[in-house]
């Protein structure tokens, strides 16, 4: 995949390094600060005890350590990763620069095709986050939540996409930018909202098959983005094909079923089997028309 242009998006949050992490003893006052305490406490009525306690905070003030660490129970390494600049590895950051160009590649492709289109933020995080969906750790994946309107992707999800997926490269990495942005723009058209509202109306069989359809419309919206890319910013190759369809398969529900349990249960699928997953992508790819990714009125999915 090669770029014809150096342009990057604006629409990016970097919460990298400011994800909240929990010290010894878990939340404020708790752990280690209820241990403390009654300790601190009886150190204050005495003389003597205020000179150890007095001797003990200057030493962790200049040291550069909070003092109210002792009754938190929160390390100082947390607040240093917390409140200051994040630095990758060159990898990572390397990673990050890439993905702000690929959003800045959907927003020059979806601002032509959509008319008012409002473009996505796109959130880096480590370890877990917290949005508008509520939290959310590096576990569950890339998302995209509606109610603030923002992707989330911890950059470490590409590397495992790498080593345990088997699902190697930039474009692969792209595609799973786009998927995202493809919900993106099923939020905007009120598709989204709509299968939403059927939660508890039908049954979880029924609803896991919308669903489906849902991500396999988002995997067709990647492959128009794609289409199109090739026209403004992208000079793509047969590998990069290749390496999208991978992706695909490889996130396919019969595939990770098979993976983790050894055995597939259709009825459970929420994202489309490895061949409809790649199907649709590709239909999306060779088309590039917005209008021939209907997946929940398509007679075969």
């Amino acid at each position: 995949m090669k770029w014809r242009r150096n342009r990057t998006s604006s629409n990016v949050e970097d919460r990298r390094g400011k994800s909240p992490r929990r010290g010894i003893g878990g939340s404020s006052g708790g752990g280690l600060g209820k241990l403390l305490i009654p300790l601190i406490l009886k150190l204050i009525t005495s003389k003597k005890g205020l000179i150890i306690l007095g001797v003990v905070i200057a030493v962790m003030y200049f040291t550069g350590n909070n003092p109210l660490n002792l009754l938190t129970g929160t390390s100082s390494n947390n607040q240093i990763q917390n409140n200051g600049t994040y630095k990758g590895t060159a990898e990572e950051e390397k990673l990050a620069a890439f993905s702000e160009r690929v959003l800045a590649s959907t927003e020059d492709v979806w601002n032509k095709i959509l008319s008012n289109y409002r473009e996505p933020k796109l959130v880096l995080f480590t370890g877990e986050v917290t949005s508008a969906c509520g939290g959310a750790s590096s576990a569950t994946g890339p998302f995209y939540c509606p109610g603030d309107e923002k992707l989330y992707i911890d950059l470490s999800f590409f590397k495992e996409m790498e080593v345990r997926m088997n699902a190697p490269g930039d474009f692969a990495q792209a595609y799973v930018i786009a998927h995202e942005v493809g919900h993106h723009i099923q939020t905007l058209t009120g598709i989204s909202k709509k299968v939403q509202q059927m939660r508890g109306r039908i049954s979880q069989k029924e609803y896991n098959r919308y669903s489906v359809m849902l991500e396999l419309q988002a995997d067709f919206l990647a492959g128009v983005w794609a289409h199109h890319s090739q026209n403004i910013d992208l000079t793509l190759d047969n590998n990069d094909l290749k390496e999208a369809l991978n992706a695909a398969f490889a996130i396919g529900d019969d595939r990770l079923q098979k993976q983790s349990t050894g055995r597939v249960v259709p009825d459970s699928f929420t994202h489309g089997t490895s061949a409809q997953r790649m199907r649709w992508f590709k239909k999306g790819f060779d088309t590039g028309d917005v209008n021939q990714g209907d997946t929940f009125n398509a007679p075969n999915l």
